[in-house]
């Protein structure tokens, strides 16, 4: 074992590095602005990996990975330098550890690219807001902002349910309630079942990743809650229709009914590789929802979102192509980053070569 685990975090923060991979039979290595990286060191042993697992995770996280569920999720702070979501698993019978570094920064709106429009969502007193993309795409660090937005800015009651507790909020005009799933409640659902007798005014959901946490978290946004969740998915109109398919069929027409009266906003994003090599910028697609975007929800007409999106720039609305588009005239992104990013690619390449 050439490092310690506390050296190979000490790499991670000076690199700024997103992930840090542990695995047997392969050095250490880290993912800089998207790339893997592997440190000059051995390979790793069993034994090296177990010492690293042991050496941060919880008993009952070491107890979780030992049983039927080969595996567990937590987050830790490193020395005051940053904190670590931790996924610790077996493989092929081995330990083996991915962290991932969130910084103890809280970013801004605008140091994140979101538009000053965004503001607007965030004074609502009720409504469902969907912040989407692929794992790794920055939807904990844009969700973290808003939040801290509001903790900043309103005398608010906000409650957090994560998966593990990422940014932690310190209070400030705000009181902020954070609760992680495993230690303090059992399931999301139940954690929003009973956030709602807690006298909450803003509400924070991890993620979206069941039909019961669904209905928990559009039944608090119809109660007069503001309430902001994740979903793996890419697009307003693939959102809504992820949600709507999640519900069995004889209470689909009642959900539309149901998210297109609660459902204010979508914001989608994708992280690309900035041009000049130093880091990586977001993308985002904003829906905001108005009434003919209700409409289009409430009549099982989704496909026609997009084209209002982009004729919506008066609601603050954009697509991922023109922000792309944007990005691009501003020389924040190359040309193979967004065609590789955009939605649509024909489109992108014709608007995009030559730039």
């Amino acid at each position: 074992m050439a490092f310690t685990l506390e050296q190979l975090l000490d790499l991670v923060v000076e690199h700024n590095a997103s992930d840090l991979h542990l695995h047997v039979g392969q050095a250490p290595a880290l993912r800089v602005h998207g790339e893997i990286v592997t440190v000059d060191a051995p390979h790793l042993t069993p034994d090296d990996t177990e010492t690293y697992v042991k050496a941060v995770a919880p008993k009952k996280h070491i107890d979780r990975l030992e049983s039927v569920y080969g595996g567990s999720d937590f987050g830790f702070e490193f020395q005051g330098k940053a904190r670590f979501r931790t996924s610790i698993f077996k493989s092929k019978g081995h330990y083996g550890m991915v962290l991932r570094q969130i910084p103890n920064k809280l970013y801004g709106l605008q140091e994140i690219g979101l538009p000053d429009k965004i503001k607007d969502l965030l004074n609502l007193t009720r409504g469902l807001v969907l912040v989407t993309g692929p794992t790794g795409s920055g939807k904990t660090t844009t969700l973290a902002s808003m939040i801290n937005w509001i903790n900043e800015n309103q005398g608010q009651h906000i409650i957090t349910i994560e998966d593990p507790i990422e940014y932690y909020h310190p209070h400030k005009r705000s009181i902020i309630t954070q609760r992680e799933l495993g230690s303090d409640i059992d399931t999301f659902a139940s954690a929003i079942r009973a956030g709602l007798r807690q006298d909450p005014d803003v509400m924070l959901v991890g993620e979206m990743r069941d039909l019961e946490t669904i209905e928990a978290a559009i039944s608090a946004a119809e109660t007069g809650h503001l309430v902001f969740a994740t979903l793996h998915t890419t697009g307003a109109a693939r959102t809504v229709d992820r949600i709507i398919d999640a519900f069995p069929a004889n209470t689909k027409e009642q959900i539309r009914i149901q998210l297109a009266a609660n459902l204010v906003a979508v914001i989608s994003q994708v992280l690309c590789r900035k041009k000049n090599g130093s880091g990586r910028v977001a993308a985002f697609e904003i829906m905001i929802n108005n009434p003919s975007i209700s409409a289009h929800i409430r009549d099982n007409k989704t496909h026609y979102i997009t084209s209002d999106i982009q004729t919506g720039a008066a609601f603050g609305m954009m697509t991922l192509d023109t922000h792309l588009i944007h990005l691009l005239d501003h020389g924040q992104i190359s040309t193979k980053e967004a065609i590789t990013y955009a939605q649509d690619v024909d489109d992108m390449r014709n608007k995009a070569i030559g730039r």
